[in-house]
């Protein structure tokens, strides 16, 4: 089962790249007391994702930050040496990269995928969520092979 409106976000360890090497980060801390927008790509360097679903972010990410949000994370089921590098390569400098390597958020979450088909393994599905102090606000999935509801914009429609 997934993850509802409502919901606290489990407790699970994100993979941060810095430039002194990966830096775990617990999931409780990282969203305590603070409004964060969390999108989930399924995996770095990836078309859509690389295209579209990053680079609105980054685009938005002042008028995010305008309506109360005090941070802004992506995460996929890609190593943290990947993750940094595809921020680099997006000059997504106000986006937190957070790995996801091993898939443990997406499972706590309920929204993995399926990526066999494609030589991917399992990842994370498309989505964004609004997090407010740990509670989910907002949680927007995108149906198979769509880029719709998870976006930048869609978020702040819906703000």
């Amino acid at each position: 089962m997934s993850i509802n409106v409502g919901d606290r976000v489990p407790s699970t360890t994100f993979i941060k790249p810095t430039d002194n090497g990966p830096e775990p980060v617990q999931s409780d801390e990282f969203f305590k007391g603070r409004k964060v927008a969390l999108f989930s790509v399924p995996g770095a360097f990836t078309p859509t994702c690389s295209a579209r679903h990053l680079p609105g972010y980054v685009d938005k990410a002042d008028e995010l930050k305008a309506k109360g949000v005090d941070e802004i994370a992506c995460t996929a089921v890609n190593d943290a040496f990947v993750m940094g590098a595809w921020g680099k390569s997006a000059d997504a400098g106000d986006v937190t990269m957070l790995s996801d390597g091993n898939g443990a958020f997406a499972k706590a979450v309920g929204l993995e995928l399926d990526g066999s088909k494609f030589g991917m393994g399992t990842r994370g599905q498309r989505f964004s969520m609004l997090i407010n102090d740990g509670v989910v606000e907002q949680l927007h999935v995108e149906a198979p092979g769509e880029f719709k509801v998870s976006s930048a914009e869609y978020l702040l429609e819906n703000m």
